[in-house]
């Protein structure tokens, strides 16, 4: 297995647990390449997790998945162990600790490693929302765009109305886990029409939470900021965000009730 076949596995766990964590232990740890397991430690993309409370039998050939008893602290001498069932002439049956050693990564640790990455780990929180992670505001030359990192069946990474699977722009380089920016600011400045992939009612959706959050923050001009990370202007955005379905909208009572009573007269009746 080489580097990048291990980092590979780890993030089609992730991907396909739809973002949950993921456990490793110790004993898989040791038979994935040293210099994968030592960057993803050391740039936290791995992080360690409680011990395991059960565990592979030692104690025959049948290797039944058995619960683990782990002394007090105050009796170090004593190792966990494993009661056997099973069979009359086994009992007790010692386990060595680095056996229920175990790693985590986690959809919220992706995220920060990618913010780092990106240099944009003091720009703002990440956020989970639902199976999304907001990572932060990528600045390309010509164009700005929120950077989501996205866990479907696999993980992927969305901006500038592109979508990318993770596996193609990150990587593990001269013993580093590194990540292809460059690529990245491309594709902002040649932001794509997400409507041509994204259904009307997903894309209102997740245009309108984008402008709550820039609301919240206190961005005065916040309807410009979220049409220039869009890609789109800010006239567009709001025709996306009021067409509805239904008669009256949450978005279109926020857009057109700004606007009432602003130089509209009504009409005297005529006698």
């Amino acid at each position: 297995m080489t580097p990048q076949a291990a980092l590979i596995e780890l993030l089609a766990r992730v991907g396909a647990v739809q973002g949950a964590a993921v456990l490793i232990n110790e004993e898989e740890l040791s038979q994935w390449p040293a210099v994968a397991v030592a960057a993803m430690k050391s740039q936290k993309l791995i992080a360690k997790a409680r011990s395991a409370a059960s565990a592979i039998c030692p104690g025959c050939e049948r290797e039944c998945v058995m619960p683990v008893h782990t002394p007090p602290t105050a009796n170090c001498g004593t190792a966990s162990f494993i009661v056997c069932d099973k069979r009359s002439d086994i009992n007790r049956v010692s386990v060595p600790v680095g056996r229920l050693e175990q790693w985590q990564t986690t959809c919220d640790l992706i995220a920060g490693l990618l913010a780092q990455l990106l240099g944009l780990g003091d720009q703002e929180p990440t956020v989970a929302e639902g199976n999304q992670w907001h990572i932060g505001v990528l600045r390309g030359r010509k164009h700005r765009s929120r950077v989501t990192l996205l866990a479907g069946d696999r993980l992927a990474l969305s901006l500038a109305g592109h979508t990318r699977p993770l596996t193609e722009v990150l990587a593990i380089k001269k013993n580093v886990i590194t990540l292809d920016k460059g690529a990245l600011l491309r594709l902002v400045d040649k932001p794509a029409d997400k409507a041509a992939t994204e259904p009307p009612e997903q894309r209102r959706e997740r245009l309108r939470a984008h402008i709550r959050e820039e609301r919240a923050r206190g961005t005065k001009a916040f309807l410009q900021r979220v049409a220039e990370e869009e890609g789109i202007s800010v006239s567009r955005l709001k025709q996306l965000t009021s067409e509805e379905t239904s008669p009256a909208g949450m978005w279109t009572g926020l857009v057109i009730g700004r606007q009432k009573g602003a130089g509209s007269k009504r009409a005297k009746p005529k006698r």
